[in-house]
């Protein structure tokens, strides 16, 4: 149950960090360096959060639904 509340969070704050980085763009006002920053946390995110899953499924504690 744990494991996917994690899932879940990590999942949340990386479509909050894609509407941030969209909310910036979109504002225009000179603020690509908030655009860059937004979507280099939802990339580093995304790739953590995948590394995880994987460690996650090799070690047993993800496993195949049933």
């Amino acid at each position: 149950m744990l494991v996917k509340i994690l899932i879940g969070l990590a999942m949340f704050s990386i479509a909050g960090s894609l509407f941030s980085a969209l909310y910036y763009l979109m504002k225009g006002d000179n603020s690509n360096d908030r655009v860059v920053r937004a979507l280099t946390i939802r990339i580093s995110v995304s790739i953590i959060l995948f590394l995880l899953l994987m460690i996650g499924f090799y070690t047993g504690v993800i496993g195949h639904p049933k």
